[in-house]
């Protein structure tokens, strides 16, 4: 793959998950320890960086007005009940790790599940001449995969970074590795997709 032709799409990497105090870490904190998310999650970014991919953090964001009329169920539901990823808290913040660098885009808007709804994350991949998106962060089997579900809908070629996500269970991290990235492209570890780049 040409690396000035791949984006990295970091999902989510904020205290709420990451961090403990972040009211959903005890949730993920078995899976990204297991997994060193964090760390793995650092070298892709770096690497991805060294390499000449784009980077773009999709942070979520909670907006009361468009959860009210979106979506009253389900995960949001629940991030509502919980005052998770409230505007301007600490728990929304990326975690330092993975601060942006000066280089990469911070997207606005992320109110759902996939990265592309309700941000421009569409034409920047556009405009930027993507032809690859690999994506990692949280959750594996919901915001990630649902990142990639679109991108595979609009022509680009999925790279899942396996061992840069995060899940509830591992059933659910083996589960989209096995069954989901196949059908939208590949899942590979960072250092597989760092490797491929040209």
């Amino acid at each position: 793959m040409k690396a000035k032709e791949t984006a990295v799409v970091l999902i989510e990497f904020q205290n709420e998950f990451c961090k403990p105090g972040g009211k959903i870490y005890d949730a993920v904190k078995d899976e990204i320890n297991r997994q060193r998310t964090i760390e793995n999650a650092k070298r892709l970014a770096d690497g991805a960086r060294k390499k000449g991919c784009l980077v773009i953090h999709s942070p979520f964001v909670f907006d009361e007005g468009w959860q009210s009329t979106h979506c009253g169920r389900g995960i949001l539901a629940n991030a509502k009940e919980g005052g998770a990823f409230r505007p301007n808290a600490w728990g929304t913040a990326i975690i330092d790790e993975l601060k942006p660098a000066p280089t990469d885009i911070l997207l606005q808007g992320k109110r759902a599940l996939s990265g592309f709804t309700n941000t421009n994350l569409a034409d920047i991949l556009k405009e930027k001449g993507i032809k690859n998106v690999a994506t990692a962060g949280f959750l594996t089997n919901v915001c990630v995969e649902a990142t990639s579900r679109s991108a595979y809908d609009m022509g680009y070629n999925v790279i899942i970074i396996k061992d840069a996500t995060g899940a509830t269970s591992r059933a659910n991290q083996e589960y989209v590795e096995r069954e989901v990235a196949p059908v939208l492209g590949s899942a590979m570890t960072v250092d597989e997709f760092l490797a491929s780049l040209e």
